[in-house]
C-alpha cells in the first residue's frame, strides 16, 4: 500500500501548473514579482486585448533579478499572497548600468 500512496502523492506534484513570466520587482527579500501576459479576444469586438497576471514567487536564494524570464510552479501557500515557487531563471536579463541624469545647472 505505500507504493500505491507514493505513486499518487508523485501524480499530484505531476499536475501542478507552470508559468513563465518575466521579474518585475526583486526588492523584496525571497519574494519576486512576476508578470505573466496573455492575449484575451473580446467577446463582441473580436480584438485581442493584452491582459497581465501579478504572482508574488518564492525565491529562496535570490537568484532571479528584475527583467529576468522565470519558471514558476504553484506550491503550498508560504504567506497571504506567495503561492509560487521559482523553478529556474530561462533567461537573465541584459545588464544595463543606468546613471541617473546630471541635473542642468
Amino acid at each position: 500500500m505505500t507504493t500505491q500512496t507514493a505513486s499518487t502523492e508523485q501524480d499530484d506534484r505531476g499536475r501542478r501548473r507552470t508559468e513563465v513570466g518575466v521579474v518585475t520587482s526583486d526588492k523584496m527579500d525571497k519574494t519576486r514579482r512576476v508578470e505573466i501576459p496573455r492575449m484575451v479576444k473580446h467577446p463582441v469586438y473580436g480584438k485581442y486585448i493584452r491582459r497581465r497576471t501579478i504572482c508574488h514567487v518564492h525565491d529562496e536564494t535570490n537568484v532571479s533579478k528584475k527583467g529576468d524570464m522565470v519558471e514558476i510552479v504553484e506550491s503550498r501557500p508560504y504567506s497571504k499572497m506567495k503561492h509560487w515557487r521559482l523553478v529556474r531563471v530561462v533567461t537573465a536579463a541584459a545588464v544595463t548600468d543606468e546613471v541617473a541624469p546630471t541635473p542642468a545647472v
